[in-house]
């Protein structure tokens, strides 16, 4: 890892600051109503890393716990201030994977999503690119993430 690979960000408020110490190993903009209704808006872009690789730099987070498509639930690291959602961790991967709020990077704007998930709830008039991948509800990891970031997944998964 180079220092060109961290990416700071943070709240609004500017009482939580953290890193991000990697590349994501994936990227997806997701349409869920869930997503929708958490954030208030269309969708939400999620940089998906070990979160041993996000390094809180400033203040602390306060967690909150709130229901998701899969039934397990995600807790949401949130600026306990101006509660600004920081990133997540899922029932699938507990705490060992964080989904990090790509708008909350002050480099967000240079990630983009390798992948749209939930188009079947996605808003009429949001307009996917053409050539990305787009899936109606989620995908098959296996099938679509890249080779490395199956490795790092799967060592994840042991850990």
């Amino acid at each position: 890892m180079t220092d060109t690979t961290i990416q700071e960000g943070g709240c609004s408020c500017g009482d939580v600051r953290y890193q991000m110490l990697a590349e994501p190993m994936f990227v997806h903009c997701c349409h869920c109503t869930c997503c929708q209704q958490q954030t208030g808006a269309a969708f939400a872009v999620n940089a998906i890393i070990e979160s041993d690789h996000v390094k809180l730099i400033k203040g602390t987070v306060a967690y909150t716990v709130v229901p998701s498509p899969s039934g397990r639930g995600q807790e949401i690291a949130r600026c306990p201030t101006c509660h600004v959602a920081l990133w997540s961790h899922y029932g699938g991967l507990g705490k060992k994977a964080s989904f990090v709020r790509v708008g909350t990077l002050g480099t967000g704007h240079t990630i983009s999503p390798d992948a749209f998930i939930y188009t079947s709830t996605k808003q009429p008039w949001v307009q996917i690119p053409d050539g990305m991948l787009a899936v109606p509800e989620y995908y098959n990891m296996k099938e679509t993430w890249p080779a490395e970031s199956q490795r790092r997944l799967s060592a994840l998964l042991k850990s």
